[in-house]
């Protein structure tokens, strides 16, 4: 069983549910009444940051779970947690200042490139092996 791997996909789940909080905290801050979406820059940034882990997170997971069983769990999981590092950066980041969000998307997208690259070659290698 991939241990490692549900772990940090429970601490993505987790990463994710907490930007939903997030936003919560900030429709309060800054006014703005559901189901606005617009209104005030910091809600929008926050908003943004909640929106782009969304539309991450069915791009990593898949490409998360196939690396721990076509490669490792413990890599998988190394890399995850290289992601939500990554995420994290990317929230601090753009929360402060949309200019500041780059270096933290930098890191989650090598992630996913390193996961979607080691899961393609796992798969590729077993076809061919006849595992």
């Amino acid at each position: 069983m991939p241990n490692y791997t549900a772990l940090v996909t429970l601490l993505a789940i987790v990463l994710y549910f907490s930007t939903g909080l997030m936003v919560a905290k900030a429709r309060q801050k800054f006014g703005v009444v559901a189901p606005a979406t617009t209104g005030h820059t910091d809600f929008e940034r926050v908003f943004r940051v909640q929106q782009n882990t969304l539309e991450w997170l069915p791009i990593f997971l898949p490409l998360l779970w196939l690396f721990a069983l076509y490669v490792s769990d413990w890599g998988a999981a190394v890399l995850g947690l290289v992601w939500i590092v990554g995420r994290l950066l990317y929230i601090v980041g753009y929360s402060d200042d949309a200019d500041k969000r780059h270096r933290g998307f930098l890191v989650q997208a090598i992630a996913s490139g390193a996961l979607l690259i080691g899961a393609l070659a796992g798969i590729v290698l077993r076809m061919m092996h006849g595992a």
